[in-house]
């Protein structure tokens, strides 16, 4: 058989892999099409430091008219930063969340009143056993409406009387200073319930969480 058959006969067996990879690609870039049509619906974005994104995510993640929920680092002066830097407290950052909502489902001020009721204002650069200034209290805002109802929202909650002590809660302009966290810290919570950290932390937060909130949540988290 001559050198020019065997590369025709070849040619002939890859052309059904390629169209089979073809056809396979075809389902992903639609995928991803979809997804970025929806998260530029007329969502808007909010942006809060908690604490570990870990609690905050899985609670905003579950709230009804909250498309997406993107763990990440703000606040600081280093450029993209790891979360092993972060952990430092030598980047600046805060360990937060942003929030993509529906302001037609969810307001601003609803994501306000589960931003107090998710973590202890009262605490200075930590939440619990999780101390250092990643850990820190502050609402990032996105434009003067969402500022202003930020101060607003600390006054009000300041003469509440629900605590012992002062809000320490920061407010500050985002400036486009988000850097998105690593792709294992995404819907952490659920994939790791076991998790020592996860069933002795961020849980007993969830349940404070759904006594608060649970008229508000998607359904199937009722």
């Amino acid at each position: 058989m001559s050198n020019f058959t065997l590369r025709i006969l070849s040619f002939l067996c890859c052309i059904p892999m390629l169209l089979n990879c073809q056809q396979a690609q075809k389902p992903e870039k639609i995928i991803k099409q979809n997804m970025s049509q929806i998260d530029n619906s007329n969502l808007e974005v909010a942006t809060f430091g908690a604490g570990c994104f870990w609690c905050i995510e899985a609670a905003f993640d579950q709230l009804e008219g909250v498309s997406k929920v993107q763990s990440g680092y703000a606040g600081g002066h280093q450029e993209n930063p790891t979360y092993k830097e972060v952990c430092t407290g030598e980047t600046g950052h805060a360990e937060v969340i942003q929030v993509y909502f529906d302001p037609k489902v969810i307001s601003y001020q609803k994501l306000l009143d589960a931003f107090w009721v998710i973590h202890d204002p009262t605490q200075l650069n930590r939440q619990g056993n999780d101390v250092g200034t990643q850990y820190r209290s502050e609402i990032f805002y996105h434009n003067e409406a969402q500022k202003e109802l930020a101060e607003k929202a600390i006054v009000a909650e300041s003469a509440s009387g629900k605590y012992d002590k002062d809000i320490v809660t920061k407010i500050s302009a985002l400036d486009d200073n988000f850097y998105p966290a690593e792709d294992y810290h995404t819907d952490y919570y659920e994939l790791n319930k076991t998790q020592p950290y996860c069933s002795a932390v961020v849980a007993p937060k969830l349940q404070k969480f759904y006594k608060v909130f649970q008229a508000d949540l998607k359904p199937e988290f009722q």
